[in-house]
């Protein structure tokens, strides 16, 4: 309940604060007017009508679905690969899918074939990312710590570099396609939302199903196996359904780190390592952050506007070398 109210406030919070304020009260009384519960508020401007159905209310509502989407995968990385620093950006897979979007961006595919063509190509660069991390990572029955992280920014870095590539032939969309790196909901709007809502949808509907074999994987695999669990099938669909989630995100948000890294550690705090409580908790946590994270993007330098990439990395980043310190002084870590 308390991070429902979290998300609640956050969502008012993004909706109201801007550099035209909406109160609380007004927000709601416009909000039920749109959904036929109540008549217009009177007195309220056109402009502010317009100010919150076509420009906040969209980019708050998408910044909630890629954070739910983002923190979702990296709770899922991190039970699949049984490492707390596993998540979306920091093994590459949201290079990965940014990538393939990009790719499509272009081609002029994304043009012809509207927001499923980015979509598609976002999951296949991430999924295939996702299978080469694993892969390179795995020694032996664990993926170990050092491993992955080496392995996921190697791959990252053969992404990046592949990136920088393309955007050097890209000729006048380079500007575009370096601000959309960076992250951002700025110029997104309704057509975005509806074009990653399915993909969050079904993502998140499958992991929700698979919460309790997540939580056999952290018995180890062999055990999970002993218990009835189908082991490579199961981590087959875990790695797609996180590649899924990453691309949906990706392929409207650009690339925003940390989500899926933070996310899971803070609220394991609270709800313990039983993933009934921690997924669920995870995507109403992911939305909450992300929409907070949006609204210090836009709001902290009024007229000018941080990439919200920016804003999640300065505050990942600091948490990603408190964990890395904190493995490295484990013993046994990384098994």
């Amino acid at each position: 309940m308390a991070l429902v109210a979290l998300l609640s406030i956050a969502l008012l919070a993004g909706l109201g604060f801007g550099s035209v304020g909406i109160s609380p009260g007004t927000t709601l009384r416009l909000l039920a007017w749109k959904l036929g519960l109540a008549e217009r508020p009177a007195g309220v401007p056109a402009s502010t009508v317009v100010i919150l159905f076509d420009l906040r209310l969209p980019r708050v509502l998408l910044a909630a679905l890629v954070g739910a989407a983002l923190a979702t995968a990296g709770t899922l990385f991190q039970a699949l690969f049984r490492n707390p620093m596993a998540d979306p950006a920091i093994i590459g897979v949201s290079s990965g899918a940014a990538m393939g979007a990009i790719l499509v961006i272009l081609s002029g595919a994304g043009a012809a074939f509207g927001g499923l063509a980015v979509s598609a190509a976002a999951f296949a660069g991430a999924l295939a990312t996702a299978f080469l991390v694993y892969r390179l990572a795995r020694l032996g029955p664990a993926v170990h710590v050092g491993t992955l992280l080496l392995s996921g920014i190697a791959v990252a870095a053969v992404i990046s570099a592949a990136i920088s590539m393309v955007m050097a032939f890209s000729g006048q969309e380079i500007r575009s396609i370096y601000f959309w790196l960076l992250g951002g909901f700025g110029s997104r709007g309704w057509a975005a939302l509806g074009a990653a809502v399915p993909f969050v949808a079904i993502g998140s509907g499958v992991a929700l199903a698979m919460t309790g074999d997540l939580n056999l994987t952290s018995l180890g695999e062999e055990r999970a196996g002993q218990l009835g669990l189908e082991v490579e099938r199961f981590k087959r669909i875990m790695l797609a359904t996180g590649a899924l989630l990453t691309a949906a995100a990706v392929s409207v948000s650009g690339l925003i780190g940390f989500v899926g890294l933070m996310t899971p550690h803070i609220l394991r705090l609270a709800t313990g390592a039983d993933h009934r409580r921690l997924l669920p908790s995870a995507i109403v946590g992911g939305a909450a952050f992300l929409v907070l994270a949006d609204l210090a993007a836009r709001t902290l330098v009024p007229p000018e506007e941080i990439p919200v990439g920016a804003v999640t990395a300065l505050l990942g980043g600091p948490f990603f070398l408190f964990l890395l310190r904190r493995e490295r002084r484990s013993p046994g870590a990384g098994a």
